[in-house]
């Protein structure tokens, strides 16, 4: 990219009325920053943006103080009307969900904006954007939740031999989640889409590139496309051949993960009135940047994130494969691997219950509190929009034990919790057949600011857990590797080891340590959902 050249965000569809034509700017990044001025400012701010599915997270990071100086959030929106199974949003309001983000982060910082260093980007795990040959976006982009592909999914299953031959291929074997079936769902239904797009970018890497003009990805992005042979960190050629040969084309060169991506644009650097050399970090995936943000770098710990779905993770030194295909396998953001599970109805089924009968989240957390544990034998399989762990992708939520005193709103409240709370456990107890046995859990994200869910996880887990300082996961991830890629370009020797144990620490007031009786009690009840889920499904009543 030698050459300015524009960036028009716009569909050909007709979603998406609006288009933003930008500029863009071929940034080289030069050979050493030591005498770069900030470097001798008393404080620099690394900024972390995270692109969730409901809206667009920005966070300053003051990195002498370790603290939160800023932070912004944009919603999105939804595409309505798409038939049943499609789950998708706009890449284009994105763009301008994160340039809103920054400008409010960057005016909460006042006379501070020449202080800062870099930006990081985090992103949904799925989320693929096509481009075509004069960068406009071709279609939506299709999220967790989408199920539209699972055929395709199906396709690439049998064409390997199943989960244990895909895992032979690539270590990992890529589902319906993935931008592997995606693509093949493209070529199959949307063959002229299929063939006019030039570049395929997950919505980290879209967003990065939009802000330096520099496309590339790193290993841990990629190997949540399933595209990817985590083992060696390069795409995988089996798995493209064959899904078309051209694919190998359009996807985005892998680089490292602790060096940046490139500068900043220009003409964006003037407008957000930043320096224009403010560097731009290599980005991941949310869960990589949540592990991060957790602390978890070193082999074997492992974090528990609570928000809008729960996600459990272990980081390896080796790649974690599960011939059993319910730990997905990943590569990290920090050059290591990880094992990772997500259970799709960890706020889905408390939601439920509050929504049902009109309590707050105090007021449900009291619900639960005032229940024994084991909810009197009342016993919720959480299903309520199918799972990912244990793999229910049609799963509906099961009511068990139902009893004349059992049947009530406190009790109702436990089980939605035990459940949830169950599933995650389920997660962990994989996780320790691969060989994790972490002393401790961290914790984080806003599900754990509760004190019962702190004991009821630890009791589930039969581990201490222990909540984290770093309250907004991936965003605050995404600003933690930004800056270690900063410091190294600078000649600095910061590692990720060295930024998280500077920045992430354990609340040791909120550690929970688990109480055996209790969890001798809940891996029976662990038992028991288990043996529901695998008499129902294969009946197709779950």
């Amino acid at each position: 990219m030698s050459n300015p050249r524009s960036l028009r965000i716009s569909t050909t569809a007709g979603l998406v009325k609006s288009s933003i034509v930008l500029k863009l700017a071929a940034p080289v990044l030069p050979p050493c920053l030591t005498d770069l001025a900030i470097l001798r400012t008393p404080t620099m701010h690394f900024l972390g943006i995270e692109i969730g599915h409901g809206g667009t997270r920005a966070v300053a990071l003051d990195l002498e103080s370790a603290v939160i100086r800023a932070e912004a959030w944009v919603p999105h929106d939804w595409i309505e009307g798409l038939p049943a199974g499609y789950r998708e949003q706009s890449p284009a309001q994105w763009i301008d969900a994160v340039d809103r983000a920054v400008r409010q982060c960057l005016a909460a910082l006042e006379g501070q904006k020449d202080r800062v260093a870099a930006i990081g980007v985090a992103g949904p795990q799925r989320g693929l954007v096509l481009l075509d040959e004069a960068n406009r976006i071709i279609r939506p982009a299709k999220l967790a939740g989408d199920v539209s592909v699972k055929k395709q999914a199906d396709e690439i299953a049998r064409a390997f031999g199943g989960a244990p031959g895909l895992i032979e291929v690539a270590g990992q074997a890529p589902g319906v989640e993935s931008a592997a079936a995606e693509c093949l769902w493209l070529k199959q239904h949307e063959p002229y889409h299929f063939q006019r797009a030039a570049s395929l970018l997950t919505a980290q890497d879209f967003i990065a590139y939009w802000l330096t003009g520099e496309r590339s990805t790193e290993a841990g992005s990629a190997s949540g496309t399933g595209l990817l042979d985590i083992r060696t960190r390069k795409w995988s050629a089996e798995l493209i051949d064959f899904i078309d040969p051209a694919l190998a084309s359009l996807l985005a060169p892998i680089g490292p993960s602790d060096q940046p991506r490139g500068l900043l644009r220009p003409a964006l650097a003037r407008e957000w009135g930043v320096s224009e050399l403010v560097q731009v970090g290599a980005g991941s995936a949310s869960p990589m940047l949540a592990a991060l943000a957790a602390g978890c770098v070193t082999n074997g710990t492992v974090a528990v994130e609570l928000g809008s779905s729960g996600v459990i993770v272990g980081v390896g030194d080796a790649p974690v494969i599960d011939f059993r295909g319910e730990i997905t396998p990943l590569c990290s953001a920090t050059g290591s691997w990880l094992g990772l599970a997500t259970t799709t109805n960890a706020a889905v089924a408390p939601e439920v219950l509050r929504r049902h009968y009109g309590w707050s989240p105090q007021q449900f957390e009291a619900m639960v509190a005032s229940v024994s544990p084991g909810a009197d034998g009342l016993l919720l399989l959480p299903y309520f929009t199918g799972e990912s762990i244990p793999r229910l992708p049609d799963g509906t939520g099961v009511l068990h034990g139902i009893t004349p005193e059992n049947f009530t709103p406190a009790h109702m409240a436990r089980a939605a919790a035990e459940g949830v709370a169950l599933g995650l456990g389920y997660a962990m107890s994989r996780l320790r057949d691969l060989g994790f046995d972490p002393p401790e859990i961290r914790l984080l994200g806003p599900g754990v600011a509760s004190p019962v869910t702190r004991q009821l996880l630890a009791d589930v887990f039969g581990a201490p857990v222990v909540p984290v300082s770093s309250r907004q996961g991936a965003a605050v991830g995404a600003a933690m590797q930004a800056a270690v890629a900063f410091f190294h370009q600078s000649g600095e020797s910061l590692g990720f080891e060295e930024i998280a144990s500077y920045l992430v620490a354990g609340d040791s007031e909120s550690r929970c340590d688990p109480d055996p009786q209790a969890h001798e009690m809940y891996q029976e009840l662990m038992s028991r959902q288990q043996y529901l889920v695998d008499t129902l499904h294969p009946a197709g009543f779950l």
